[in-house]
């Protein structure tokens, strides 16, 4: 059954509404880690220390992702891609709800951080599953000629999941005093989450199941071939995944350092404003929205390999001055920085849905994308602020940053120039992964 014009527009605005769900979930953590979190759940410790406690457990969520990239991409090329997108937003939901509801360790003590960290698991869990099934469904619902576009409108539910997270933030910040923030102001943002999980079940229900999926089902070798979908594409097409999570690893990373590890070390070392800081991060992810989308298009008519080989080079020369601009101490200065950045880095991220779609068969698709995906997240960034908390705390400098950034533009660099171009191919079920 082909997706009519229709039926793709509404995939791609209920992918866009639960993707922006599930990371305004995921991204609140972060914001809490950088600001709050070492004093609430790990207050016998150090500052510093603290607060690599605190974005450690941040990073279990990135641990927890190819746990759900694996299961629910078992499932989704088994069973469906719809399926999937509702289990992992209620997952979701259900974790960021009991975070607003936690004890601190003032509370429970030491039980406070575990089970802290226990639903931060299962948010990555989530996550981990959400990624691909929005990404698919929106890139197979697709008209021929515009999967980069249509593609990039999950991509967007990054950005406006930071904005709608900031924004949250930011108005706590202003309204409320530290010590009331401290004391239960924070809970608001993980509260909230139970109004937006209905809004996003409600919408996700009422979309049809990917077309390109359905006609792989009805043919008879579908059956056999499906068993294991994870083992089959690991065991096939290991060059494929390494080299696609190696493209999206500096992307990923430099999205973590200038939401997370940017937003702790210019509010603590540098002493801007709480409130300036995450006033700036808003009104750069309300910016990366149209370029996000801008990108996506340009991919369908240039292709995606060259526009994600020259994001990745801009962004690695950038990489000095953009924290050179950061410690400058101007919120001018550190907004014209991250608008440089985030180009560079939207040039890969607007249109991956459609390039991971691409690289792999539909029968592994969901498996091959996600495993990918979720691999980058780990090693780019689920440990980049707590990596970049250690370099600047051994160095005492913030350009050992930017050092660790161009080490990941080349290594993403690196892996992108080892991927053909894709976006002319056939999203049939025949189609195979693509190295050079």
């Amino acid at each position: 059954m082909a997706a009519t014009a229709t039926s793709a527009r509404r995939v791609a605005l209920a992918s866009l509404i639960g993707t922006t769900i599930e990371w305004y979930d995921f991204f609140i953590y972060g914001t809490a880690a950088a600001l709050v979190f070492n004093q609430l759940f790990f207050p016998k410790f150090d500052p510093v220390v603290g607060t690599v406690a605190a974005f450690a457990t941040f990073a279990v969520g990135f641990l927890a992702r190819p746990i759900g990239g694996v299961l629910f991409a078992h499932y989704g090329d088994k069973l469906g891609r719809k399926p999937m997108l509702i289990g992992s937003l209620m997952l979701m939901g259900v974790a960021t709800l009991l975070m607003g509801l936690l004890p601190t360790y003032a509370t429970i003590g030491v039980w406070a951080p575990i089970v802290l960290t226990l639903l931060r698991f299962a948010q990555g869990i989530g996550v981990g599953g959400e990624w691909g099934g929005a990404a698919l469904m929106a890139v197979e619902h697709a008209p021929k000629g515009k999967r980069g576009f249509y593609g990039s409108w999950p991509q967007v539910g990054v950005p406006a999941g930071l904005l709608l997270g900031n924004l949250t933030f930011t108005a706590l910040s202003a309204n409320m005093s530290e010590e009331t923030f401290l004391a239960w102001g924070w809970r608001i943002p993980f509260l909230c989450s139970a109004l937006l999980i209905v809004v996003g079940f409600a919408i996700r229900l009422k979309i049809s199941e990917s077309p390109v999926f359905e006609q792989a089902m009805q043919r008879k070798e579908q059956e056999r071939a499906e068993r294991m979908p994870v083992i089959e594409v690991l065991r096939k097409h290991p060059k494929t995944i390494l080299l696609a999570a190696g493209s999206f690893l500096a992307t990923n990373a430099t999205f973590y350092v200038g939401t997370t590890w940017i937003v702790s070390y210019t509010t603590k070392t540098l002493d801007y404003e709480r409130t300036t800081i995450l006033s700036a991060n808003a009104l750069l992810a309300a910016v990366d929205i149209p370029l996000m989308l801008a990108f996506g298009l340009l991919s369908d008519r240039l292709g995606r390999r060259g526009m994600s080989l020259g994001g990745m080079l801009a962004l690695a020369l950038f990489a000095v001055p953009w924290i050179m601009m950061v410690d400058s101490g101007s919120i001018g200065l550190f907004l014209l920085a991250g608008l440089v950045v985030q180009a560079c880095r939207t040039a890969v991220y607007g249109p991956q849905s459609a390039f991971f779609s691409e690289l792999f068969s539909t029968r592994l698709r969901y498996s091959g994308a996600s495993l990918a995906y979720q691999i980058a997240a780990i090693l780019g960034g689920g440990i980049a602020p707590m990596i970049c908390t250690a370099l600047f705390a051994a160095t005492g400098s913030s350009l050992s940053i930017a050092g660790y950034v161009v080490v990941l533009c080349l290594i993403s660099f690196v892996s992108t120039y080892l991927l053909a171009e894709t976006y002319k191919r056939d999203l049939s079920d025949t189609a195979a992964p693509v190295t050079t």
